[in-house]
């Protein structure tokens, strides 16, 4: 998820009930990669369904990774199913293979496209729903802006980037560790070509290992704002005023160019789209801690957004 020390890294099975929240899980195989949970209001209506994009990294369906849980997708999905807004979440791609052991060290980023728009298609070939929104999380902002074009009905960005990530992890290296600037920028240039590099300082192998530089060289080649002047369609953006990693200014980047879209900055939501009241360190450790609530006034912003 942190952009900063990035790491790239038609089945029901199961059926499960919740009185208290009323709605229907369901366990729903896309595809052999492509594995989430469908989360159906219990109405009798036909409902609009929002597909959940995870971000960067080794990502599951609710939003955690690694020894980071903060259920943040699985509290936005039950959010918006509780008020009667189906939902589908997934695990990316690359969780079903770590937990197989059998990662494609080959994968790209527009294998994350590929995915999300088999996700959009399985759903539109079942004429359940009214309308199809794509929500994108971080690097799912981005996923979901390319997968959405021609496909979905509406899209949200959820502290997504205004800007092509190169640029995005230059700003940050400038502000945390400006003597790497210089080479940043070098080593972006020769991704930018297409070429990989070794010739790189030890301090920037979590962004340049050379195994994810043809990742990252795929990822920079698309820019959210030229991609979001394509969407046809109604589009909501959403950033936090403590987001440490996609600041508000990326937001409104992407509001310059899509002078239609709503935007929406709430105040002290950070990246995990929780609220903080403090400092950076209470930011970070709420990345470990699942049982916070989503920041007041998100959900039914997004509610809002689509009834």
């Amino acid at each position: 998820m942190k952009t900063k020390f990035f790491i790239v890294l038609m089945f029901v099975t199961f059926f499960g009930f919740s009185q208290e929240r009323n709605f229907i899980a369901q366990e729903v195989a896309i595809n052999e990669l492509i594995d989430g949970t469908l989360l159906i209001p219990e109405s009798s209506k036909k409902q609009n369904l929002v597909i959940i994009i995870a971000g960067s990294g080794p990502t599951d369906r609710d939003g955690n990774q690694n020894f980071l849980k903060s259920n943040a997708l699985k509290k936005l999905a039950e959010g918006l199913t509780t008020n009667n807004i189906a939902t589908f979440r997934y695990d990316k791609r690359i969780v079903k293979q770590i937990r197989k052991g059998n990662v494609d060290k080959d994968m790209m980023f527009d294998d994350f496209v590929v995915d999300a728009k088999s996700v959009i298609n399985y759903f539109k070939a079942t004429k359940n729903y009214n309308k199809i929104y794509i929500a994108g999380h971080s690097q799912g902002s981005l996923v979901g802006i390319i997968a959405a074009q021609g496909l979905a009905d509406g899209f949200i960005s959820l502290a997504g980037a205004g800007q092509s990530i190169d640029k995005v992890i230059i700003e940050q290296i400038e502000k945390t560790a400006p003597m790497y600037l210089e080479d940043t920028k070098r080593v972006f240039k020769v991704l930018e070509e297409g070429k990989t590099t070794t010739n790189f300082p030890p301090a920037l192998v979590s962004i340049f290992n050379l195994e994810v530089q043809p990742f990252i060289s795929n990822w920079m080649s698309y820019n959210p704002i030229t991609e979001i002047k394509k969407l046809e369609m109604p589009i909501l953006i959403i950033n936090g005023t403590k987001d440490l990693q996609v600041t508000e200014a990326e937001a409104k980047l992407l509001k310059e160019v899509a002078p239609k879209a709503e935007l929406l900055i709430i105040e002290k939501m950070n990246h995990i789209l929780v609220t903080i009241e403090g400092d950076n360190l209470e930011n970070s450790k709420s990345y470990n801690e699942s049982g916070r609530k989503l920041s007041t006034g998100f959900i039914d912003a997004i509610v809002t957004f689509i009834k």
